[in-house]
């Protein structure tokens, strides 16, 4: 299909020339007596690639229109032709927004090369307009496929981990369900806390490893029913460097490793293992600090049967600044008593109680 070119000229001769010399060249005119019926022709919807204008041409001069053009037509390219040949009003012409100008008298070789490159100009501004728009489209498409892929790679860390807890369910079951009520009481309160999700996942991993180290502990310790000895206490405490040592290697865990390793560390820094303080331990450790004492006090222990949610309350009100964290200790006091047991139902069933 020929390309379409407007020629807008109020001189017949001269438009004449144009009309004849390009259809000559196999394109397709359409001509205009003045800026108003060009910019009625391309209203009605006529679609045209290149318009060649005079600059000086009645009801509506070449200026004008190039300004009506480039902010209703931006990507048709404009040529103007004129006789002016003062050099500033051709420069105000380029700089309006005509891509050329033609100083008449110009002869057939001048005009076809000029309307050649106008609509090469166009084309390739038009192509790298649509290369632009799918390369943006691939970067969409490929960013989604990206997120899709990370998303089944984190499902299958989760499943890796999920695997770990059981791996330690094997060992102590009651590690396993202290573990998953940790997990959701951390959860909690780090949504308490207004922690963006992304955060909140990592955490939630460090709350369901936390006690991942005990693996490495013998079972005449783990499982004893009394209370432990001075060395049977330093070797349970090692419990969060173990399961350090066992995360630690794994990249998509790394964040979470640090949490096993310091959900110990006390605020006041007489914590174990390395005696961190106040922000120097993680802030997953240190809702995680308060979760498994929560969850510690509520529960059946060898030594002592499960205490209520008040008495867990007082008790870390009172270590608040000590051991644990007081902007964790206040986003926990503030949330009513029931959220604690309706976890706990949630994850025991309906028949546990505290």
């Amino acid at each position: 299909m020929p390309e379409r070119i407007l020629v807008v000229e109020d001189d017949e001769t001269t438009r004449q020339f144009i009309v004849s010399t390009l259809a000559a060249t196999d394109y397709d005119c359409r001509e205009a007596g003045n800026g108003l019926e060009a910019l009625a022709l391309l209203d009605s919807g006529e679609e045209v690639e290149l318009i060649l204008s005079n600059l000086m041409i009645p009801r509506l001069d070449g200026m004008d229109l190039l300004e009506r053009l480039k902010e209703d037509y931006p990507d048709i390219p404009v040529i103007i032709e004129t006789g002016v040949r003062d050099v500033p009003v051709r420069l105000a012409a380029m700089r309006d927004g005509a891509y050329d100008y033609l100083l008449k008298p110009f002869d057939r070789e001048q005009l076809i090369a000029t309307v050649r490159r106008a609509l090469e100009y166009r084309r390739l501004k038009l192509e790298n307009r649509a290369y632009q728009t799918n390369l943006e489209a691939l970067v969409t498409a490929r960013t989604e496929q990206l997120r899709k892929a990370v998303r089944e790679l984190e499902e299958s860390y989760d499943i890796t981990l999920e695997l770990l807890g059981d791996a330690l369910g094997l060992n102590d079951s009651k590690t396993e369900g202290h573990s998953k009520r940790v997990t959701a009481f951390t959860i909690t309160i780090a949504k308490k806390m207004g922690l963006p999700s992304e955060q909140i996942r990592v955490i939630a991993r460090g709350a369901f490893l936390h006690d991942i180290g005990k693996m490495a502990i013998p079972d005449a310790i783990l499982r004893k029913p009394g209370a432990l000895t001075v060395n049977e206490m330093a070797a349970m405490r090692q419990h969060c460097v173990k399961g350090y040592e066992i995360l630690k290697k794994a990249p998509f865990i790394a964040e979470a490793a640090e949490i096993v390793y310091c959900h110990h560390e006390r605020y006041d820094g007489t914590g174990y293992p390395r005696g961190l303080k106040d922000g120097q331990i993680p802030l997953g450790a240190r809702i995680v600090a308060v979760t498994n004492t929560l969850d510690a006090i509520t529960s059946d222990l060898p030594y002592r049967p499960a205490q209520s949610l008040h008495v867990a309350r007082e008790e870390i009100l009172r270590w608040s600044g000590r051991q644990f964290d007081p902007q964790v200790v206040e986003s926990f006091l503030a949330m009513p008593e029931h959220i604690w047991d309706a976890l706990r139902r949630d994850i025991e069933g309906p028949n546990s109680s505290t």
